[in-house]
């Protein structure tokens, strides 16, 4: 025990001491502290070290459009009706029994088109009477003058009293006033004739047929027959607030606004599917008084139907245009960021820090709003990418396109790539 305790002893000195001496799995360790030596040294050199800023991402993409003041049409949206310029009640004016209708129903009719026909025996038994009645006055009249100017004569001859002369005289008159008489009954015979056939008095577009064959029409007032409406042009009639109008008259009076157009105002229809109606109509005119319960006036404008889209009755609405602003600024709507306590804006500054900008917002106008104040020309408005926006990081401005105008060019990029998919 003693040997074995001393010889170990023995060789921890020695090991201790000499500073070079080994045991046989030294080189197995040592050769393990060069590999990894030489992993750190590799690690750490200048070529293979990553750039400084690799983890910082690029500025954002956002859509933006440049401020540009232009000519800007500003109109007002309002609720209306369509009317038909002239609308006439088709009816019997001479009694009798409705024989037929001769016209279809729904159909574009002419004026003086034949539309029903009344039995007209009784009329043309009461003309053929009259007509007979006259035969008879002009025969009385002619045998009168003829009376007349044998008279005459005789009279000059003394060879009959002035009193026989002058009877001969008022019995010719009366024979000229029964001549006169017979012919008004035979006008008035023959126009009860022609009322036997009712026609239309306008052109324009008949409804339904308001009676049927066999119904005892014009028996002691004129029967409504049918209605023809004349759709070519069309009325529509809507009201807007008299102190919005007084308003915009006064800016227009001042020179801030520009008064539209020389013939009236622009009007244009949206229907109530929503569309636009592709032909624009003229304002006539606006009435005169304030109706005092509402405070709002009425006004009519003209549209355009060659094609009798537009139905009478129709509810729409009125886009219109009474004045322009020759310097106006719009911006798209959803650029604009509307709340309790204003409407703002996001402007991109040159340095691209995007920075919030209050803007008072007029009207819209196809699509966009009308910037008042708050913005100037030149200036860089976000429309997208609001969702890209990190606190103060600047962001990169590209110009911004609507969704209408990208669709098209993301349908032409993807068109390639699946032909070319197609194609393998």
């Amino acid at each position: 025990m003693r040997g074995g305790l001393g010889e170990c002893l023995c060789r921890r000195s020695v090991d201790r001491k000499n500073k070079y001496m080994i045991t046989p799995k030294a080189p197995r360790l040592h050769a393990c502290a060069a590999v990894l030596l030489a992993a750190s040294l590799a690690a750490c050199s200048p070529e293979k070290s990553a750039p400084a800023g690799a983890g910082a991402p690029p500025p954002a993409e956002v859509g933006v459009v440049t401020v540009t003041p232009q000519v800007v049409g500003l109109a007002v949206e309002l609720p209306g009706r369509l009317e038909a310029t002239r609308v006439a009640q088709v009816r019997a004016r001479v009694a009798g029994i409705l024989q037929k209708r001769i016209f279809k129903e729904g159909s574009d009719v002419k004026a003086g088109q034949g539309l029903f026909q009344i039995d007209a025996a009784p009329f043309q038994a009461a003309y053929e009477s009259a007509q007979a009645v006259l035969a008879r006055a002009k025969a009385n009249l002619v045998q009168s003058t003829a009376q007349v100017d044998r008279f005459k004569p005789l009279l000059q001859a003394n060879a009959i009293s002035r009193q026989d002369f002058d009877n001969a005289v008022a019995a010719q008159k009366l024979a000229e006033a029964d001549v006169q008489a017979g012919k008004a009954a035979v006008e008035t015979a023959r126009i009860n004739l022609g009322y036997a056939t009712v026609t239309s008095p306008i052109a324009g577009r008949i409804g339904r047929s308001l009676v049927t064959e066999g119904a005892l029409v014009g028996q002691g007032e004129a029967t409504q027959l049918a209605v023809v409406q004349q759709i070519d042009p069309m009325y529509v009639n809507f009201t807007q607030s008299a102190t919005d109008l007084l308003r915009l008259r006064k800016a227009v009076e001042s020179g801030a606004f520009k008064r539209a157009g020389t013939d009236g105002a622009s009007v244009r229809v949206a229907l109530e599917d929503g569309s636009v109606y592709k032909l624009p109509g003229k304002l006539l005119f606006s009435d005169l008084s304030v109706d005092p319960t509402s405070g709002q006036i009425m006004l009519r404008a003209e549209i355009p139907n060659p094609q009798g889209l537009l139905l009478p009755g129709l509810y729409v609405r009125v886009r219109l245009e009474q004045a322009q602003a020759q310097a106006g600024i719009v911006v798209p709507q959803q650029a604009v960021q509307r709340g309790s306590t204003g409407d703002s804006v996001m402007v991109v500054g040159g340095d691209g820090k995007v920075t919030p900008r209050q803007v008072t917002i007029g009207r819209s106008v196809d699509g966009q709003w009308v910037v008042l104040d708050g913005l100037k020309a030149g200036e860089m408005v976000m429309a997208d990418g609001f969702q890209k926006l990190r606190g103060d990081a600047p962001v990169k401005p590209v110009p911004w396109k609507p969704a209408a105008e990208s669709a098209p060019a993301a349908a032409a990029s993807a068109a390639p790539a699946g032909s070319a998919a197609s194609g393998t």
